[in-house]
């Protein structure tokens, strides 16, 4: 399985990006999706989650209001919409594909940068 993000790059404090990740070679729609950041000198830290149906999503509390998760499971997608950037937003973002008894997928990371 594969997952491949798209969508960074560098934006102005409180500006807007869509990141996407594309996800192919596993069975989509029974994976639950995720979100994880990594900034220099951190842990990575979980930033968004969604069920394998889209039913119910979650949020780390920094991004809560900000950030939307969503996914389309017929083009095997899932997106993060993130609005109201702030600078400690920027970090190296990660795609997940996560399932009860099924391999863990990541995606490569893509750079995410807030600055003015």
């Amino acid at each position: 399985g594969q997952l491949v993000e798209s969508g960074g790059g560098l934006v102005q404090p409180g500006g807007s990006l869509r990141l996407s990740c594309a996800a192919s070679g596993f069975t989509f729609s029974t994976y639950d999706m995720n979100w994880y950041r990594q900034a220099p000198g951190r842990e990575r830290e979980f930033v968004a989650g969604i069920t394998n149906t889209g039913g119910t999503t979650n949020y780390a509390n920094s991004v809560k209001g900000r950030f939307t998760i969503s996914r389309d499971n017929a083009r095997n997608m899932v997106y993060l919409q993130m609005n109201s950037l702030k600078p400690e937003d920027t970090a190296l973002y990660y795609c997940n594909g996560r399932s009860w008894r099924r391999p863990d997928y990541w995606g490569q990371g893509i750079q995410v940068t807030v600055s003015s």
